[in-house]
């Protein structure tokens, strides 16, 4: 039996589930024609054979959602980006409204808000949303009060938020995992150089990475989450140092981070691709207009958007944006797709409904 080390799998709604065959590979079909490294393979009800997939089969159901953030003042808007990458318009109301916040998808299908800065202060508020993108109300008192940090997906099915800072700008190295059900457990603390105004991504399909940020100066450090949560040491120099910047993974297994501000009067249109075993790759610069203060998420199963965010680097609100820019499932980014619901920034994003 020949092994093959990049094998993709398509499992048709009416597949039952095969467990065995990702790992041992038994019922794979290499007589009628053996698959090659990377290609797909779907069940055919009898065996999995090689299969050319269509685009609609590619991308799947998967659909996201921006969320909160600062139009003038905080807000608690939200808008369902579809599987196939339009975005709706407005949803308001749901929640406290706040700024400064990070969102992830978990639990396979969901997605969860959490933390941020509302007109009273920072805040320690979660809000789930369900598999048909319904923003649940508030959960409180989870881990310390903080705006500004991130988070992302790790393990398959949980996720993690990170970093931040609290009142008087007091930066936090400290991390809440949050588990299959939607709970976020305590803080960790000391993880990693505290720092603010990062980004995080899944990549390596159950892995994650947050990266860059700011310690008072912009930095270009990251910092690996492995499939246990578990958030590693610093690696230093990755790409240009800016900080307000959003991540997702794309492609199924990768991430790429882009735009944020390199300094404080300034912003770009930056993105650093990350492969499927979290290495960070130079710079791409010249796509769509610069800005920071985006949000990003996957959809449609292997392909991502960036969303929002303000084009002048000083916090004004009245420069905020409503622009997006799609990602292809190959990392490439799309021009603007302007005017799509309340512009606004310092919002957050995440995939949520791989099943309905």
């Amino acid at each position: 039996m020949a092994t093959y080390k990049s094998i993709k799998y398509l499992v048709p709604v009416e597949a039952v589930e095969h467990t065995d065959s990702i790992n041992a590979l038994n019922d794979v079909d290499t007589v009628t024609a053996a698959p090659t490294d990377g290609q797909t393979i779907k069940w055919n009800g009898t065996n999995w054979v090689p299969s050319d997939i269509t685009e609609e089969e590619a991308s799947g159901t998967q659909k996201a959602l921006f969320g909160f953030g600062s139009p003038s003042g905080v807000t608690n808007v939200s808008n369902l980006v579809s599987s196939s990458g339009v975005v709706a318009t407005d949803t308001t109301g749901v929640g406290t409204a706040r700024t400064g916040i990070a969102a992830a998808g978990y639990g396979d299908d969901k997605a969860i808000f959490g933390f941020g800065k509302n007109d009273n202060g920072e805040t320690n508020v979660t809000n789930l949303v369900s598999n048909a993108g319904v923003v649940a109300s508030d959960t409180t008192g989870v881990g310390t009060s903080r705006g500004f940090l991130a988070a992302a997906g790790y393990g398959g099915d949980k996720a993690i938020f990170g970093f931040g800072n609290t009142a008087s700008n007091n930066r936090k190295n400290m991390t809440n995992l949050v588990s299959s059900s939607g709970v976020v457990a305590t803080d960790t603390t000391g993880v990693g150089t505290s720092r603010s105004n990062l980004a995080a991504a899944g990549y390596g399909s159950d892995k994650a990475i947050f990266g860059f940020g700011e310690i008072g100066d912009p930095y270009n450090m990251t910092n690996l989450v492995s499939n246990t949560g578990v958030v590693a040491t610093d690696t230093n120099g990755v790409g240009t140092a800016r900080q307000r910047l959003p991540g997702s993974g794309y492609g199924g297994d990768k991430a790429i981070f882009g735009f944020g501000g390199s300094d404080y009067s300034s912003t770009t249109n930056v993105t650093n691709l990350v492969s499927n075993t979290g290495v960070v790759a130079s710079d791409s610069t010249g796509v769509g207009t610069a800005r920071w203060g985006s949000a990003a998420a996957g959809y449609g199963g292997d392909k991502a958007i960036f969303g929002f965010g303000n084009f002048v680097n000083y916090g004004y609100d009245s420069y905020a944006i409503n622009t997006v820019n799609l990602i292809s499932n190959l990392g490439v980014v799309a021009s603007d797709t302007t005017g799509v619901g309340t512009a606004r920034h310092r919002l957050a994003a995440a995939g949520y409904s791989t099943t309905a």
